[in-house]
């Protein structure tokens, strides 16, 4: 199939926060009930413009963040009801092509469960349920509180295991838990002990990322303070984490993320699979017909209806190549050959040998992939696969 016939995949960013996380540079900020209202207004109201102009359906959508539950379930119910409206039926133009059925659409809803007045007796996972949200991701980090506290996260564990039951109980049972590696003092039995509570708490996917210093944050300006990890300790804390989650069922699919069978992220496997998205809302970003373009870290001006900015085109074999090597499955000859109607470059076979010699990766008929030691050192690696 080709891409441009395939259903997108649509994001929306929700840039709001009970607060802000010393380490955190997403896009986000404070906001009262009447700006939460306008902005889920401005989005309903930006949506139809975009089905009418793609006249495409979608296959998965994803509300990320900031903290989209800090909008509560009946926003969020009404942007899931406003994006089938729209992409399912005559939106002005012409007649959008038969929306891809509700129930077989993946629907991800990112929480907080720490922050008051997100996840807790107020939040409706009902609600959200009814809507079609099928699929929760919960920012655990850490299930020690001391990690917690040095990530400046509020709450304990136990407001983690009340958020999956209730989600739960309202009938979404694909749930998926965040974990940062590399927090300050973190060790790697507290590594296994967060590993366990995800097993533990009858979950379907678990995101394990590197603390990951950004420029302009807190934790930026106290780096030196902060004891962090050494770069020994940083490979010991992937390695162990890739290593227990297997144990605990959840299967390694991309370099940060793992799932139990059939749980993999349907939505955000179209970024590394190269394919198409829509991104709504400021600092969300999209590759539609070839081309990359982005709304800017402005909430007025997303709510003045700026245009996005044009980002260049995308898609090449390049960047494929280089998404896809995050995937275990790597680079697959069959597909490439599809897709760019021509087989893996030889320079790039030729350069692959050698870190295949280093036990780094795998080059067969098959395609390129990383070991679990080549992901360690992946952009590295990348970088001079594709230079």
């Amino acid at each position: 199939m080709n891409i441009q016939s395939k259903p997108i995949g649509l994001y929306i960013h929700i840039p709001f926060c009970a607060g802000k996380c010393p380490y955190c540079d997403f896009y986000s900020l404070a906001a009262d009930e009447n700006t939460m209202d306008e902005y889920t207004a401005a989005v309903m109201n930006t949506i139809p413009t975009w089905a009418a102009k793609l006249n495409r359906p979608f296959d998965t959508l994803y509300f990320g963040g900031g903290t989209p539950s800090l909008i509560g379930a009946e926003r969020l119910a009404k942007l899931v009801d406003a994006a089938f409206s729209a992409f399912g039926t005559d939106v002005g133009r012409v007649l959008a092509p038969a929306a891809v059925p509700r129930k077989s659409v993946e629907i991800t809803i990112e929480c907080n469960p720490f922050n008051v007045g997100t996840v807790d007796a107020r939040f409706d996972f009902a609600e959200l349920s009814a809507a079609g949200v099928n699929r929760i991701s919960l920012g655990l980090q850490s299930a020690v509180d001391t990690e917690r506290a040095a990530l400046g996260r509020k709450g304990v564990a136990a407001d983690v295991t009340r958020a999956v039951e209730r989600a739960k109980l309202a009938g979404i049972t694909n749930i998926s838990l965040d974990l940062m590696l590399g927090i300050p003092g973190q060790t790697l039995e507290s590594l296994k002990r967060s590993i366990d509570f995800c097993a533990e708490s009858g979950i379907t996917h678990v995101s394990a990322y590197m603390l990951k210093i950004e420029e302009g944050t807190p934790f930026a300006a106290q780096k030196e303070k902060l004891m962090l990890p050494t770069e020994d300790e940083y490979c010991a804390f992937y390695l162990t984490a890739c290593e227990e989650l297997e144990k605990a069922g959840f299967m390694q699919y991309e370099i940060s993320n793992f799932a139990r069978k059939g749980f993999e992220s349907r939505h955000n496997l179209k970024y590394w699979n190269c394919e198409e998205y829509l991104g709504i809302g400021p600092a969300a970003h999209s590759f539609i017909d070839g081309r990359r373009f982005y709304y800017e870290r402005d909430l007025t001006g997303f709510m003045n209806r700026n245009k996005p900015v044009q980002d260049g085109e995308g898609g090449d074999f390049y960047e494929y190549a280089m998404l896809r090597l995050r995937l275990n499955e790597g680079l697959k000859e069959d597909e490439t050959l599809d897709r760019y109607r021509f087989c893996i470059p030889e320079q790039m076979r030729e350069r692959a040998m050698i870190f295949e010699a280093q036990g780094l990766l795998i080059s067969d008929v098959k395609g390129i992939r990383f070991t679990l030691k080549g992901f360690l050192l992946s952009n590295k690696i990348i970088g001079d696969l594709l230079v």
